[in-house]
């Protein structure tokens, strides 16, 4: 990783750099002050490319991130940084965007733990709804599209109470029979991924990726503790303990909702945000079926492999235990 930006370094005649904020395997990301519009401060994030990446494969990449800054831009809703501007120099690009004060969830949960205490359903839930917003904004745009990058540590809370879901490395732009590469290579953090997310080309992840993610997400902010993930999950089905059995204060109605949207397989997850909205909020009742699901023939391997997208979770799976096993043995 190249050395980053200094204090008081100023890009563009516009953005003065006063300090690192974050740092990632592509870049970091900084706070500035705005010289054109005295008092506004602004968070940079910078994109940083291998060197040895391929010309083909770099121009594609920053393509996809000239495509998706300007996707970004357009983007108005009160629980998303609004992103200003975007630009290159050299072998970076940085996307500008609100700086957010205020703490992320992950902190937030971490202090409630260290105090021996649980975050209280109904501010959690009343930070769920405000995601309910946002993502159904971003699923309902044309075309839609998916964060993958849900988790505490992307959503911070502001001095005032609103949620703002902050990173948008991993966005993906669904265009019907486009594969698009994103603008940071990644899949996501283990704990709060779906199984589809695993697959290299990123196909067979949609909306209901997200809505796994959400669940994970709030499975962890009211238990303080992170969920099984999807890969030992789907070798192990009982090693996701239900989130009653670890806080008892959770409402019945509230552990239904987040374990459905954590459905190993997307069929078997809310068809939308907006679905799981109704079961949280609004006294929806869960599909019978999902009720019933332990007696299902499609848990069944198979049931499983009788169809098309399962079958390839079933391939991903396999691959991410075989490449586990050689590590394993390397060590």
């Amino acid at each position: 990783m190249p050395l980053g930006l200094k204090a008081g370094e100023v890009l563009r005649n516009r953005y003065k750099i006063r300090e690192r904020i974050g740092q990632g395997g592509m870049g970091n990301i900084y706070l500035a002050d705005d010289l054109r519009l005295e008092g506004r401060q602004c968070a940079l994030k910078e994109v940083e490319y291998d060197r040895s990446t391929p010309i083909n494969l770099l121009e594609e990449a920053r393509g996809q991130f000239l495509k998706e800054a300007t996707v970004l831009a357009r983007l108005d809703h009160p629980n998303l940084p609004k992103v200003s501007d975007f630009f290159s120099i050299g072998q970076r690009d940085y996307l500008v965007m609100d700086f957010i004060p205020g703490d992320d969830l992950r902190t937030i949960m971490y202090q409630a733990r260290q105090q021996n205490l649980f975050l209280d359903e109904k501010n959690v839930l009343d930070w769920a709804n405000q995601l309910i917003d946002a993502l159904a904004y971003l699923h309902n745009q044309k075309p839609s599209l998916v964060h993958r990058d849900i988790k505490p540590s992307n959503l911070k809370v502001t001095p005032n109470g609103l949620l703002k879901l902050v990173d948008f490395g991993l966005v993906k732009i669904l265009i019907p029979n486009e594969v698009t590469v994103t603008v940071i290579q990644g899949r996501g953090t283990a704990l709060y991924t779906p199984l589809e997310q695993y697959g290299d080309d990123g196909q067979h992840t949609d909306a209901r990726s997200d809505i796994y993610s959400f669940g994970a997400t709030f499975y962890h902010l009211l238990t303080n503790q992170p969920p099984a993930d999807a890969r030992q999950r789907f070798l192990n089905p009982s090693s996701l303990i239900n989130p009653r059995k670890i806080n008892p204060n959770v409402g019945s109605n509230t552990e239904k909702a987040i374990l459905w949207a954590m459905a190993l397989h997307p069929n078997e997850r809310p068809a939308s945000i907006d679905v799981l909205k109704d079961v949280l909020f609004n006294g929806r009742e869960l599909p019978v079926r999902i009720l019933t699901r332990p007696s299902k023939r499609s848990d069944s391997i198979h049931g499983i492999l009788e169809n098309k997208t399962e079958r390839s979770l079933v391939w991903i799976a396999g691959i991410l235990l075989f490449v586990s096993l050689i590590g394993s043995l390397l060590n």
